[in-house]
């Protein structure tokens, strides 16, 4: 991050103090990232994401009273503009109610701590972000879910977009990053964004979120995948 540009504004939302803690040090001596607050709960959470006005909120799902999911919809819904990166475990079974909150990304608590800075920042400039990890247990989440043995028939809006841009729709689904897409298609990561682009424009998609949720709901992705 350019210096001339402002630093990230956090804030760190998660019932475990020795969480928080860890993640405010290490994001203490991050260049381009300024914790802003931390909350220990979900009303916490709301609250302090309306008076200070961060830019991202590394959310928890699993908090008392109020949960993540819950907080979630209330920030991203809300006359703000944070971001929500959930923060979760890897076996945390409300992986699907969030991402219908409105959650920008997705993490597991035992990535590496750069992988976790460094998609603050991809959320914080507005794209999205899943962890494979996390897009596997969605799909799960899906096929279990009743009317869901079978997939759906892709919607027509699908007949609009090119055989290109239905590979990366598969990929983007499977849970592959820009770089990886990139590299699997044989293209530069700014032509792997673009096409991101226009999925997101013809299909009316808020987010790459959404888009994983369409892939499956198309049947170009399957549970087993």
């Amino acid at each position: 991050m350019s210096p001339s540009h402002s630093p990230v504004r956090v804030l760190l939302a998660d019932d475990q103090p020795l969480v928080r803690t860890a993640l405010r040090m290490v994001m203490a001596d991050t260049a381009g990232l300024d914790v802003v607050g931390e909350a220990g709960t979900g009303d916490e959470a709301v609250r302090m994401t309306a008076e200070l006005s961060p830019d991202v909120v590394v959310m928890d799902i699993r908090m008392p009273g109020m949960d993540g999911i819950e907080a979630t919809g209330h920030i991203t819904t809300g006359s703000g503009t944070a971001h929500v990166l959930v923060l979760t475990t890897f076996d945390d079974e409300y992986v699907y109610g969030a991402l219908r909150a409105g959650a920008a990304g997705f993490l597991v608590k035992d990535m590496a701590l750069d992988d976790i800075l460094a998609a603050v920042r991809v959320v914080a400039a507005g794209d999205a972000l899943i962890a494979p990890s996390v897009t596997r247990r969605l799909i799960k989440e899906f096929a279990g879910r009743p009317g869901s043995s079978s997939p759906q028939r892709p919607p027509a809006a699908l007949t609009g977009i090119t055989d290109r841009e239905r590979e990366v729709l598969v990929l983007v689904g499977s849970g592959l990053s820009n770089t990886e897409i990139a590299e699997r298609l044989f293209i530069s990561v700014a032509t792997a964004k673009t096409y991101l682009t226009r999925l997101l424009a013809k299909l009316g998609a808020r987010d790459r979120v959404q888009l994983v949720i369409l892939a499956y709901e198309a049947g170009l992705v399957s549970a087993t995948r």
